[in-house]
């Protein structure tokens, strides 16, 4: 039934930022589509210190970054020119295709102020036929996500279908993204039809076959198996997966299905093929010298 349990490990994004980083893992670098998983705060700093958590413009290849808000707000610029602030329940979803660059800065400065800032941020890799697309953006408003509710159970589809809802967003893949709320006892499944699911606790603890799931674990289902799902207290969740799409490589804030595409997004990012936001162009994050490092960001690291 269950298939593996991924503990979230700690990373500092630098100046007090702490992330946990979920995916990729060792043992289970994607589920579906999903190559990457971070969950950000809650964060509480003092106004006076909200610039030093600005993420500096940084490129992508070969995947959607999607950003999702359970309090604060961050702006966003990319080389489209596109300047957006997303809030809480909104989605941003940004397809870098061929390549983009973009920044996310904390421009209110109360926004980390109590703990509020609190996010998750997702790569969903693109198909090989997609991952030369020309870039683009969309965010979507609380309004075009649907909400399902029954007792005890609370519900937002964020991308995908699941459990018979779909929405407008935009998407390269089949796959499903929800954000779900479990009041304490309240009992929930995975939604069928889907190859790979995985179930992130974001807050509190859950019960599954007898055995108890806590903050910071996600938990990867077998496919055909029907999972029951119990909170053991009010519970927030991520369900994610949907239809793998074969091998990628990941280096940094690159993707492809293809090793040398990876090396040309290097070579772009130093020699300025890939456009800076035409108004957040003032510094950059650099290309990381060691390649060593393991997939992930430089000191200081871009959330996505």
């Amino acid at each position: 039934m269950l298939d593996l349990v991924i503990e979230a490990r700690q990373a500092s994004l630098g100046h007090g930022l702490e992330v946990h980083r979920i995916l990729p893992f060792r043992l289970k670098r994607m589920v579906g589509p999903f190559i990457f998983m971070d969950h950000a705060g809650p964060v509480n700093m003092v106004p006076e210190q909200v610039s030093q958590m600005d993420i500096l413009p940084h490129p992508h290849i070969g995947l959607s970054t999607v950003s999702y808000l359970f309090g604060g707000q961050v702006m966003h610029r990319d080389s489209l020119g596109v300047e957006q602030i997303i809030r809480p329940g909104e989605v941003n979803w940004m397809t870098a295709g061929r390549g983009i660059a973009h920044s996310e800065r904390f421009e209110d400065p109360t926004t980390l102020a109590g703990g509020t800032l609190e996010m998750i941020q997702t790569w969903v890799a693109l198909p090989e036929k997609d991952e030369e697309d020309a870039p683009a953006f969309d965010n979507y408003q609380p309004g075009q996500l649907p909400v399902f509710t029954e007792k005890g159970v609370w519900m937002r589809l964020i991308a995908g279908q699941a459990f018979g809802l779909n929405n407008s967003v935009k998407t390269h893949s089949p796959l499903f993204y929800l954000h779900v709320v479990l009041e304490p006892g309240a009992r929930f499944g995975l939604p069928q039809g889907h190859t790979e699911r995985g179930v992130y606790v974001a807050k509190g603890s859950l019960e599954v076959a007898g055995r108890t799931y806590t903050t910071g674990q996600l938990l990867v289902f077998n496919s055909g198996t029907e999972p029951v799902l119990v909170g053991r207290e009010k519970t927030t969740l991520m369900f994610l997966g949907g239809e793998p799409l074969g091998e990628r490589f990941i280096w940094w804030n690159f993707v492809s299905s293809r090793k040398e595409r990876i090396e040309q997004a290097k070579a772009d990012w130093q020699q300025g093929r890939i456009p800076l936001p035409p108004t957040d162009n003032q510094e950059f994050v650099p290309l990381p010298e060691d390649r060593s490092r393991p997939a992930g960001w430089p000191s200081p690291q871009p959330l996505s």
